[in-house]
């Protein structure tokens, strides 16, 4: 497969929420015919609860304690495209993890288009009842350094059609 030359065992991606990783990963993944995996989802299955329902009753720091549970054992599988949750680059043993088993690509939107996209989400614990832009900033400051150490940077701004094209082109895949 095309990502055989990186050494890597599967695709994921980066970003902030609203970055549009799962809908850009779900497409890809069917370009390369890699199966797909969005690490919120997965989480949400595992426990039977939403990602709000989590924060609400056990907090965040027990949210990230699940996230590097599951996460740390299926970025072993091989073949798969990841949708990573926003803040799972903030944990150092995960991001190794991805760094030795991964192409981990980056989907950077600015900040006002993300948070446009955001205004009517009702299923992001980080952003409900507070001022989202503020919010995007804090989380800004303190994510993008670990965003940015990804093996690759596509910004996705755009259409999806834009971004999937982008995509294609780095990686030489013609249909």
């Amino acid at each position: 497969m095309i990502f055989s030359d990186y050494n890597k065992l599967n695709i994921t991606f980066c970003g902030m929420m609203g970055a549009g990783k799962s809908l850009i990963g779900r497409k890809f993944a069917k370009i390369i015919n890699y199966n797909f995996l969005d690490t919120d989802s997965l989480i949400e299955r595992k426990t039977g609860k939403s990602i709000n329902q989590i924060f609400n009753d056990s907090g965040e720091i027990f949210f990230r304690e699940l996230e590097e549970n599951y996460i740390s054992k299926i970025l072993l599988k091989k073949n798969y495209v990841f949708s990573l949750g926003g803040g799972v680059m903030n944990n150092f043993k995960l991001r190794n993890i991805i760094k030795k088993n991964s192409f981990n690509i980056y989907l950077k939107v600015e900040k006002n288009l993300l948070s446009k996209r955001l205004e009517s989400s009702k299923n992001r614990p980080l952003i409900s009842d507070i001022n989202i832009k503020q919010k995007l900033n804090e989380l800004m400051k303190e994510r993008e350094n670990f965003y940015k150490e990804a093996d690759l940077t596509i910004k996705n701004d755009k259409k999806i059609s834009d971004t999937i094209n982008e995509l294609k082109k780095k990686f030489n895949i013609y249909d």
